[in-house]
Parts: structure tokens; C-alpha cells; sequence
């Protein structure tokens, strides 16, 4: 994958965000670009500030610092979202209410549904509409959030651990869909992720963090031993069999064999 050409124009960066939460420090000092038209991935350990920075940029928390956002309208696919079982909400009229952005009892026009109808196709939930958002697998929820969030045709896209709870083909399934929606719609992609060798196989650009910038550029040059040891402490290996067609290939990644970690 070409990496370099998506450096060369950032559609956000990061200059010297600090965040601090009571006596707890979140964010130290972090410089950091995001290209724009490529797919960013914000990895490191739990508890690192991953979410945090991209808290930053949707305005959600204060912080210290300078943020630096050329691309105007954001969609945002949050980690979470708590739903009741009983919600008689229907997926359909939940992605309308993002297409007009107004409560759903002002009413749904014919071109909110058909918004709503392509934009479930588009992420693979099209069977889906006429579904309670309650009812929902966790996989399900995920591509129906997805849809809401495209339906500000956003030109930067956040995704805050977007397959999380998923398994491991259906998480190689969303990225794959990921990738060719951001090819699609041309749009700037930021996603945290804690799955390494899908970043490895899908990402243009990566930002190492913990607390502070531990490394950042394309997968090849960030993605190695010495990085990922500062990064986690552990020794990580990304295997061949898991990274596809990554440049270079794995084998270069990673501990010596019997000292590592299986991602």
C-alpha cells in the first residue's frame, strides 16, 4: 500500500494537546497529523488517551493546546452505546433522525428513508431497517451507527474501536467495508484500534500513543519491534499468516521467536 502519498496534506493536526483530568494527566504534549484521504489508526495500550483525543477534536472535553481541523463536517461512530432492550425505535427511523437531524415526531420525509435505506446498503445493514435498534447483535449495531454517522456526508470520520465485541472474520469483514466506503466517498478516516494486524494490513497512516506520541508515520515504519515494545512493553509479533500482503513482511515484525506475544 501506498502510504506516503496521504502525508503530503493534513486534514487535522494535533499541536502540543494536553489533557488533565483532577491530578491525572491524559494527554501530555501530543503533535500529531492525520493525512487527509487516508485511514489513520490510533493504537496503544488501555488507558492511553486514545479516545481522549478524539474527544478533542469533536469538542467534548477541554484541553490544552491546539487543534487544527480542516475538514469541517465530522461523522463520528462512538466506542459505545447504551440501548434499552425494549427501545421500539426501529433502525430505519434511528438513521432518518441523523439524515435530517430533528426528532423523530417532527416526521420522516421520502428522501430521509431513501437516505436512510441507501446508507444501511452501504454498510452492509440494509436488512436491517425495519429492525428495533434494541434488538440488535453487537456486530449489528456497529454498521448501523456507521450509517448514521455517513449521513452528514462527514469528510473526516471518527470511529472509536468500531468492530469491538465482534469476531475475528466479522472484524476483518468491517474493515474491508471501511476501506472502500472511505475509497467511495473519498473521505479521511481516524480510527482506534486494537487489532494490529488489521491496522498493519489496512491503515496509510499510524499514530503510536501513551499519554504522549510514542511514533507516527506509515504502517511499515511504525509497526516494528523496538516501537511496539516502548508502545505496549511487551513483545509483540505480527505473523504472516495475519497481515496479507503488509510491505514489509511480517517476518521483520516482532519478537524473536519463543519470546512473543500472538496479536
Amino acid at each position: 500500500m501506498d502510504s506516503d502519498r496521504y502525508a503530503l496534506c493534513p486534514a487535522v493536526r494535533f499541536d502540543r494537546i494536553s489533557v488533565r483530568f483532577g491530578q491525572t494527566n491524559i494527554l501530555e504534549n501530543v503533535c500529531a497529523t492525520v493525512p487527509q484521504g487516508g485511514a489513520t489508526a490510533l493504537i496503544g495500550p488501555n488507558g492511553a488517551g486514545k479516545t481522549t483525543l478524539l474527544h478533542c477534536l469533536v469538542g467534548t472535553v477541554s484541553y490544552n493546546g491546539a487543534v487544527v481541523d480542516t475538514r469541517p463536517r465530522i461523522g463520528y461512530v462512538p466506542q459505545q452505546m447504551r440501548l434499552d432492550d425494549g427501545m421500539p425505535l426501529l433502525v430505519g427511523e434511528f438513521v432518518s433522525m441523523h439524515v435530517h437531524r430533528r426528532p423523530l415526531w417532527l416526521g420522516r420525509s421520502a428522501y430521509a428513508r431513501k437516505r436512510a435505506r441507501d446508507l444501511l446498503g452501504m454498510t452492509g445493514a440494509g436488512r436491517l431497517e425495519a429492525g428495533r435498534m434494541g434488538e440488535l447483535s453487537g456486530g449489528e449495531l456497529r454498521r448501523v451507527l456507521l450509517a448514521a454517522a455517513l449521513a452528514c456526508d462527514p469528510e473526516l470520520l471518527l470511529l472509536d474501536e468500531p468492530a469491538a465485541g465482534v469476531d475475528v472474520s466479522g472484524e476483518r469483514r468491517f474493515w474491508e467495508m471501511l476501506d472502500a466506503v472511505r475509497r467511495q466517498r473519498k473521505l479521511t478516516q481516524l480510527v482506534v484500534s486494537h487489532n494490529l494486524p488489521l491496522v498493519a494490513r489496512y491503515a496509510t497512516h499510524v499514530i503510536c500513543l501513551n499519554k504522549r506520541l510514542v511514533a507516527e508515520g506509515a504502517p511499515r515504519s511504525t509497526l516494528t519491534s523496538s516501537t511496539l515494545m516502548r508502545l505496549f512493553g511487551i513483545p509483540i509479533h505480527l505473523y504472516p499468516d495475519q497481515c496479507d500482503s503488509v510491505e514489509p513482511p511480517c517476518p521483520e515484525y516482532g519478537a524473536p521467536e519463543g519470546e512473543s506475544s500472538h496479536v
